[in-house]
């Protein structure tokens, strides 16, 4: 005897006919949306009625993240003010070191009649991105010609030399910086007055002072600034300290290892000096001084020789004019 289920309850086609028809209606969307994008609205729809569901969802994880970021960040804005309020108390204490030592370097001035020889400009900036070139240390910054920044134009941090300018766009500049093996700055050794140059290393994580004597005095702990006798960087601005020295005795100068003072990968905001200086420039170096005397030598023994070829040809021309005469008088 055959049994089948009442006719409120027929099941319809059979489950592999209805698996075999969803999956080629699922592959026919697929392929219909990926190649003629049929189904952007319905998705955008669909999207749109769902985003209230999803926020709802995901509000547990909101408060959580919430809470926790706001933990952090009170705790991370009680340290930063810690540390800026024991800054502040020292660049205070600094500025009024400073404003006084301008008052008397002022009054000195006077009182030699000297001239000031510092003009400095300072100019806002903020790294847009890192260079491409991975063998060299510079970045892009979002100033440049149309905001009077110039080629070679110093550039510092809030604590010190970053690097500087090596090219200049309408809108942007290349800015070279300390650590690069290609830069160097003439400093001076705040405890002995020193001067030398600094330079990059081929790995960028430290600075070398070369060609220093063994016989110099220079220890580990001493802080570099700039000289200010190129002309290029203002004198006074913190450099590097000095982190080790090297002394063998089979080569005449010193190794002398240094740390930068500014955080030369680290910061965000720079500022780049228009720094003029009216030293006059330098005197004509020996060789091109003897080369100028021995144009004039030359010009002059010049000279000489014509003036004795003239009275020559002067001679030369008299017994002409006497024969010319003593015709005459034969004629008459």
């Amino acid at each position: 005897m055959e049994y089948s289920p009442p006719p409120l309850f027929k099941q319809g086609p059979s489950a592999l006919a209805r698996l075999v028809f969803f999956v080629m209606l699922a592959l026919a969307l697929l392929i219909s949306d990926a190649r003629f994008k049929t189904l952007e609205i319905v998705r955008g729809v669909l999207g749109a009625g769902l985003y209230p569901l999803q926020r709802a969802a995901l509000v547990p994880r909101d408060v959580f993240v919430g809470a926790a970021d706001l933990a952090v960040t009170s705790a991370t804005l009680r340290t930063e003010n810690q540390k800026l309020t024991a800054r502040n108390l020292q660049l205070s204490l600094q500025a009024n070191q400073a404003a006084a030592l301008e008052a008397e370097n002022a009054h000195l001035r006077a009182l030699l009649n000297l001239s000031k020889q510092i003009t400095t400009q300072a100019i806002p900036a903020e790294i847009q991105y890192d260079t491409s070139d991975p063998f060299t240390q510079k970045v892009v910054i979002g100033v440049g010609s149309h905001q009077d920044i110039q080629n070679g134009s110093p550039v510092v941090s809030e604590n010190g030399v970053v690097g500087q300018v090596t090219r200049v766009y309408p809108m942007q500049s290349e800015v070279t910086l300390l650590s690069d093996k290609d830069q160097a700055v003439p400093v001076q050794v705040v405890r002995t007055g020193l001067r030398s140059v600094i330079y990059g290393t081929p790995k960028g994580d430290a600075l070398e002072m070369r060609f220093v004597p063994i016989s110099a005095d220079v220890v580990a702990g001493d802080e570099l600034v700039t000289s200010g006798l190129d002309g290029v960087y203002p004198p006074g601005l913190p450099v590097a300290k000095v982190t080790r020295v090297d002394k063998l005795a089979d080569t005449a100068f010193a190794r002398v290892v240094c740390q930068p003072i500014a955080t030369v990968r680290g910061a965000k905001q720079f500022l780049v000096l228009h720094y003029q200086s009216n030293v006059p420039p330098s005197p004509e170096e020996p060789e091109a001084a003897s080369a100028t005397a021995g144009k004039d030598a030359k010009g002059k023994k010049a000279v000489k020789a014509a003036d004795k070829d003239k009275p020559a040809d002067k001679n030369a021309k008299a017994p002409t004019a006497d024969k010319a005469v003593a015709a005459s008088g034969a004629k008459r």
